[in-house]
């Protein structure tokens, strides 16, 4: 499948991330599965030797994070979100829920005022440990976002001793994604059924 023209690559992603959405908006009792998943990450060995880690905020119908954040706050760690500017990936150190404010499409992002102290701002190579949302996941750590490249461009700069490790609803995971050549496979893929080891980088 990873030798098949790009169109027909472009196509089968097209399709699986259809099917992805469809299954992860019908997906019940999002608030308490989404804790399920949380709380399996943050129970991994990864996650406890880690200084610094990412949290994705979740938006739309993304597994829910925002949740455990307030524990991951208090737990001494150095806990770093994400937010888009002109497509690109920034990243910002959060030390206080206060620091968030819901920005365009409704999503929780830094405020405006926070994200030129220079403090706060950090760099991929900075991060232990990466949580990494998805559309489509399979076991192998094979993953499919929206298709702007926003984490993948992200994660390129990543440490490569810096697990990469998705959250994902089961009903997100198919039996093979498709990956081009700039795809990264994740470390791990944790649902509320399974830690699924993937091939990492």
């Amino acid at each position: 499948m990873d030798d098949a023209p790009v169109s027909e690559l472009f196509e089968l992603k097209t399709a699986i991330r259809k099917q992805a959405h469809e299954n992860r908006r019908a997906q019940l009792e999002k608030d308490s599965v989404s804790e399920k998943i949380v709380q399996r990450f943050m129970d991994l060995p990864e996650y406890h030797v880690a200084k610094t880690v990412m949290f994705y905020v979740d938006v739309r119908d993304e597994v829910r994070t925002r949740q455990a954040l307030p524990a991951a706050l208090a737990s001494g760690k150095r806990i770093v979100v994400p937010y888009c500017v002109d497509g690109e990936l920034e990243l910002f150190w959060l030390e206080n829920m206060g620091e968030l404010e819901l920005g365009m499409y409704r999503i929780l992002e830094p405020k405006n005022e926070l994200r030129t102290i220079e403090s706060k701002r950090l760099q991929p190579p900075d991060l232990d440990l990466v949580m990494v949302p998805g559309v489509a996941f399979d076991r192998n750590g094979g993953r499919t976002g929206h298709g702007k490249g926003y984490y993948d461009k992200l994660l390129q700069h990543a440490r490569l001793d810096a697990p990469l490790i998705a959250l994902s609803f089961e009903c997100q995971m198919f039996e093979k994604i498709p990956a081009e050549s700039h795809d990264i496979y994740m470390d791990k893929v944790v649902t509320e059924d399974a830690v699924y080891t993937g091939k990492g980088r």
